[in-house]
């Protein structure tokens, strides 16, 4: 078995893990999660974790990057597609990015989570927003986008926390429709 490979065994293995690690982190921080309580939970011996990753940190690393990768590829193939006006299309894709994630996103944005990885996100999202409202609406100034821009992200953020706390009984299409109409009516302020 080839560890680095991405045979269903694998994928398997470390869904397992992924899981586990979400269910601990919503006990207790990252610095007191041990491969053994990983191990344990998902009733792998430690040497399979080993296999995978370095340690606790060099986990959750690995899959921080991954997400933030998929969701970077979503949002520019959507942005460079979509010349509409309208973030819906981005946005629609986005929630059902972070619907499919939803256990690793509840705890990375709980108690015990990493605002490194909010932060990054952040970050990303800001790169992307800036060069949609600079290339849709043809913004030179972006004199006002910073506070456009935090106040759009800590909106997001709140949303997507009472989304999660919520079972995400919307659809991501309906909460992009409500986001768009949010963002839409505020980008007016921008002017």
């Amino acid at each position: 078995m080839n560890p680095k490979g991405g045979n269903r065994s694998v994928r398997k293995t470390k869904d397992k893990l992924r899981y586990a690690l979400t269910e601990l982190l919503k006990e207790k921080p990252v610095k007191s999660i041990t491969v053994r309580e990983i191990a344990d939970l998902v009733d792998i011996n430690r040497g399979t974790f080993y296999l995978y990753y370095k340690d606790i940190y060099d986990m959750v690393e690995k899959i921080e990057n991954e997400m933030l990768e998929e969701f970077n590829e979503i949002v520019e193939l959507r942005v460079e597609n979509s010349k509409s006006g309208s973030p819906n299309p981005i946005l629609a894709d986005v929630f059902t990015f972070l619907a499919d994630n939803a256990d690793m996103c509840i705890a990375l944005l709980g108690p015990n989570g990493d605002l490194a990885f909010v932060n990054k996100l952040k970050e990303l999202v800001r790169e992307r927003c800036l060069y949609y409202w600079t290339e849709i609406y043809n913004a030179n100034s972006t004199k006002y986008f910073d506070y456009f821009y935090s106040f759009f992200t800590s909106g997001c953020v709140g949303m997507l926390e009472e989304w999660l706390k919520n079972d995400m009984k919307e659809s991501p299409e309906d909460l992009a429709k409500i986001l768009d109409l949010m963002i839409m009516n505020g980008v007016k302020a921008l002017g």
